[in-house]
């Protein structure tokens, strides 16, 4: 499975990662609602379970993903500052390039 995070996502992530509470989680993605052949997505800190894998990117962070969720594997993490301030969370692997 492949998860990528953009320069400006990192930025954000590692801030947050990096306080002394939240040092021995990881980041998840994860689908929050699909339907059709999109879904969308939501972000967390969390401990790998046993339907999950870690997924290690090109940025330092590792990325907890469910197993065998074709809308998990590709996803693009992405840190947006117009129109609005915050995450993105694309899958282009699976034509969603983002919310409609």
């Amino acid at each position: 499975m492949k998860c990528k995070i953009t320069r400006n996502a990192a930025k954000m992530l590692l801030k947050e990662m990096e306080s002394e509470e939240n040092k021995e989680l990881k980041l998840r993605v994860y689908v929050t609602h699909a339907h059709g052949d999109h879904a969308h997505y939501g972000l967390g800190l969390d401990t790998p379970g046993e339907e999950d894998v870690v997924v290690e990117t090109d940025k330092g962070i590792d990325v907890i993903l469910k197993n065998g969720d074709k809308f998990l594997d590709g996803v693009v993490i992405d840190y947006l500052y117009t129109p609005e301030e915050g995450f993105v969370i694309t899958n282009p692997s699976q034509g969603n390039h983002g919310d409609h």
